[in-house]
């Protein structure tokens, strides 16, 4: 027997209950737990002494807690299931790797030809997946512009350019399902004899009447430029716009392509595509933030043992993310005290505090509806002047049409600083703080696109008395061409102002803090690259690609050169004039928030969408429904197109018994998932009080072998006089066993 197993078990021979096992606190919190509920069942009693320590077969055998110590020099069990995993994967050391690979060289050999083939067709299509998904990140786009980010700054601001990647990708993919559905075969028709069209007649009459609005004569250069950023003009007539595709048929030499349908159907594809894929990117990152958030005892660990990022190369990041971890942890403790200062809140400050919120926030919904007042009103005069059509100055003219994009970019400005004002007497944790003021800009800045819409579509949709069209044919003749320049023209005022920002605010700034003496000029400092204020704005810009595809079929491919622009623009503003955030997002947190808004932003976006095509009536003059009292009707007359059979499988998919029946379906499977994962999240704690338990156990051992090292160092000082001595077993009060080996103190000195 050797010292350990004698501590923990005095005998090798007979069911003697050990002391000190039935002390572990695990234990005692398990008979505690059996008592209150009253259960006695000595099934379980035994398996729970079996567990700790008290069975006989336990104490028959070696101890089964410390046989596992030395499990290592024994040799590899048979596997019962086939294990095809290649030997450095496997979790074992380089000498227990090098037997498991000659056990699979034997077994290989022992195979039939067939089974040797398709192991070797398995390791093949292994490591040219491998291979490929390799040459897949090397050919990534911004690789080493990203990875110098990361090395600089570290994953928070990393996730930021990640983010704006993928929104890059999104936007192409965008752009070649509308590129290759809906123009290029309008292409192919224009340049191909032996393809012809059918294009759309609207019927005649007034409402069919769309008049040219290209400039004729004698051109001045200005109008060139107005016309480039408001999408007048030359523009207006061309690929860009709704307008432009007047084609109902596309004739080829084997089928006939519909395109009104295509139409519809890329833009729901779209829609749905990117519905899927934000999902699915955001589901990661929500399972990590359960995590993180689950425990604030487990937050504190991985700020102090995993909480550095080992990515960062540069001595002033490091710093910096130094102090933002000392910031991340005095935020914890703050928001502990906190807690525990609203624990003990009377109910007179309890009303004090829901009074001043309420006043608060009846104050910013104030803020909202007058910011809101303000764009329907800019909207409504921009609308109104264009329709005059009047002759002004070049800088006039371009404040008119650019009226409604100004008056929503001050108000996006203004409101964040407001809000910041208002949470600092909301008396919130710090943590709540920094979201709830964020979710109120993303509503801000969202919103006013839904309000510019609303103001459009009041100027579209009023005609009057006399209204033969469904809308204002007369200031209106195309109204999704006018709609798609209002999209256009925000988003060409928001690539100007992230440019001017950079370089007439944040430059100058930089400069000013370096060569500039003054106290007032330092206290200012150094402009911090903010994240979240970032986000927001290429969140603002996709949400209008979103809305905009519709009217404007381009705009993907004019969002991916923008957003193109914007990661060089914020790269070199991040690298020569900004420093991180003093409140910094970790990369987990941040890449959850930022799809999170931008889910929010495509459900926004939807809706405007899903009003056009179903609601407002078609243009009678231009674009491919103008057969069609609104856009969705061409779905019901291409289903009444196909065979009998498949017209009624698809009946039968759009009725209501259907739609019960797979509503049923899918509330069943919801409560299974809800109830799957109420069973997942009770282990978890089970294995999380486990752990806790377990340290408590390791806590109480070692106190105990300390305790009993006190006493094996007294009673040797004791007994100094012999030369050796043989000691017998000895039991203290807490019932520790020790075993006291025999050694010669000649050797020991």
């Amino acid at each position: 027997m050797d010292a350990v197993d004698a501590v923990f078990c005095p005998s090798r021979s007979g069911a003697v209950s050990n002391p000190l096992l039935d002390q572990l606190p695990s234990y005692q919190s398990l008979l505690y737990r059996r008592k209150s509920s009253g259960s006695n069942s000595n099934k379980r009693r035994s398996i729970s002494r079996g567990r700790y320590g008290s069975s006989s077969s336990r104490s028959g055998s070696v101890s089964g807690r410390w046989a596992s110590l030395r499990t290592e020099e024994r040799p590899l069990p048979a596997r019962s299931v086939p294990d095809h995993r290649p030997a450095r994967e496997v979790p074992l050391n380089m000498e227990e790797k090098r037997r498991y690979k000659e056990q699979r060289l034997q077994q290989h050999g022992e195979l039939s030809g067939w089974a040797q083939w398709r192991l070797s067709s398995r390791h093949y299509l292994k490591r040219l997946k491998e291979e490929s998904m390799e040459v897949l990140s090397a050919l990534q786009l911004w690789r080493a512009d990203i990875h110098l980010i990361e090395g600089m700054f570290g994953t928070g601001i990393l996730s930021y350019f990640s983010f704006l990647r993928f929104l890059v990708l999104l936007n192409f993919v965008m752009f070649l399902l509308m590129f290759s559905f809906v123009m290029l075969p309008i292409i192919t028709a224009t340049h191909t004899t032996s393809v012809n069209s059918t294009f759309a007649s609207g019927g005649g009459g007034e409402c069919s009447v769309y008049p040219p609005r290209d400039r004729q004569g004698l051109v001045n250069f200005h109008q060139h430029i107005i016309d480039l950023l408001s999408g007048t003009g030359f523009l207006e007539q061309t690929y860009l716009f709704y307008g432009y595709y007047k084609v109902e048929n596309i004739h080829f030499l084997s089928f006939s392509y519909n395109l009104p349908l295509a139409y519809l159907l890329c833009t729901i594809t779209y829609l749905l595509l990117s519905l899927l894929w934000i999902v699915k990117r955001s589901a990661t990152g929500f399972k990590r933030k359960l995590v993180q958030d689950e425990e604030r005892f487990q937050s504190f660990c991985n700020k102090v043992f995993a909480g550095w990022d080992f990515c960062i190369t540069n001595e002033n990041a490091a710093r910096l993310k130094h102090s933002s971890l000392l910031y991340e942890l005095k935020t914890d403790l703050e928001e502990e005290r906190i807690r525990q200062k609203m624990a003990e809140r009377s109910r007179k400050e309890k009303c004090r505090i829901y009074s001043l919120r309420i006043a608060l926030n009846l104050f910013v919904i104030a803020v909202l509806v007058c910011c809101f007042y303000c764009i329907y009103s800019a909207t409504i005069f921009s609308q109104q002047k264009q329709a005059q059509c009047q002759k002004c100055y070049f800088i006039v003219e371009l404040i008119i049409e650019y009226l409604p994009s100004i008056v929503i970019t001050l108000a996006n400005f203004i409101t964040p600083i407001i809000f910041s004002i208002i949470i600092s007497f909301e008396d919130y944790s710090p943590a709540f703080e920094i979201r709830f003021t964020l979710m109120r800009c993303v509503f801000m800045r969202l919103a006013s696109i839904g309000v510019l819409l609303f103001s459009l579509w009041s100027q579209i949709t009023s005609c009057g008395e006399m209204c033969p069209c469904g809308y204002n044919h007369i200031v209106y003749p195309c109204w999704e061409t006018h709609v798609g320049q209002e999209m256009y023209k925000l988003m060409m005022f928001d690539l100007l102002i992230i440019a001017s920002v950079t370089v007439f605010v944040e430059f100058p700034r930089r400069i000013l803090v370096t060569h500039c003496d003054c106290g007032l000029v330092k206290w200012w400092g150094q402009q911090e690259f903010a994240i979240p204020q970032n986000v927001l704005e290429i969140v603002y810009g996709q949400t209008i690609c979103w809305i905009g595809t519709f009217y404007c079929p381009l705009m993907p491919a004019i969002n991916t050169i923008k957003y193109f622009l914007v990661f060089y623009i914020k790269k070199v503003t991040l690298v020569n004039n900004c420093r991180p955030a003093s409140r910094p997002f970790r990369a987990s947190s941040s890449t959850f928030f930022f799809l999170a808004v931008l889910l929010i932003g495509l459900a926004l976006a939807a809706v405007p969408v899903v009003v056009s095509v179903a609601q407002i009536h078609s243009s009678r003059a231009c674009g491919p429904f103008v057969n069609f009292t609104t856009s969705w009707e061409v779905v019901p007359r291409a289903v009444s197109q196909l065979p009998p059979g498949l017209m009624a499988f698809l009946y039968a998919l759009s009725s209501e018994a259907f739609a019960v029946s797979f509503f049923v379906i899918t509330c069943l499977a919801m409560f299974y998932v809800i109830a799957l994962a109420g069973a997942h999240k009770r282990v978890i704690n089970q294995l999380r009080e486990q752990l806790v338990m377990e340290g408590r156990d390791k806590r109480f051992l070692i106190q105990k072998l300390c305790q009993a090292q006190a006493d094996l160092s007294a009673h040797s000082s004791r007994s100094r006089s012999g030369l050796g001595y043989r000691g017998n077993q000895k039991s203290s009060t807490s019932g520790v066993y020790v075993v006291r080996p025999v050694v010669q103190y000649e050797t020991q000195a």
